[in-house]
């Protein structure tokens, strides 16, 4: 019997693929826990429209993702620490200030969405990534001086 598995199943195959079992495993298991659907029924057809409208969705929001990181990427922010005579600063420069940062400079980030790669307690210059959807990445340069 073939059936399309809407999960996946170690030993059976991958979600979306479709696959050959024999009946008995798809009627007693596979079809009453959900975990796959009969081939050639009007909900395969369902399920293969579905699956078509995510991937465009998702197409679509990687898209907008890269249109929102062209705008953000290279751009270089200022954030005005106080700070000792060996440069080092009393306390330390958060994603919350780069978010900040950029929100003065115009581009609204959220603040879960940047990564600073190490504790910020120097003066001078960073690159600090941005992550969005789909694996897109924007990278921003912070320059942290003396207040």
């Amino acid at each position: 019997m073939e059936v399309i598995l809407l999960d996946d199943l170690e030993g059976v195959g991958q979600k979306g693929t479709t696959v050959n079992v024999k009946p008995g495993f798809a009627r007693n298991y596979l079809l009453p826990r959900r975990l796959a659907i009969p081939t050639g029924t009007k909900a395969a057809n369902l399920y293969q429209e579905l699956e078509r409208q995510k991937s465009a969705q998702a197409d679509k929001l990687v898209a907008a993702a890269k249109a929102e990181a062209a705008k953000v990427d290279g751009l270089q922010v200022n954030i005005a620490a106080q700070a000792n005579e060996e440069d080092t600063l009393f306390g330390s420069i958060t994603n919350a200030d780069v978010a900040d940062a950029l929100k003065a400079a115009g581009h609204d980030v959220e603040r879960r969405r940047i990564e600073v790669p190490e504790h910020i307690k120097q003066l001078g210059s960073y690159d600090v990534a941005i992550k969005y959807y789909g694996g897109v990445t924007a990278t921003v340069k912070v320059w942290v001086v003396r207040a």
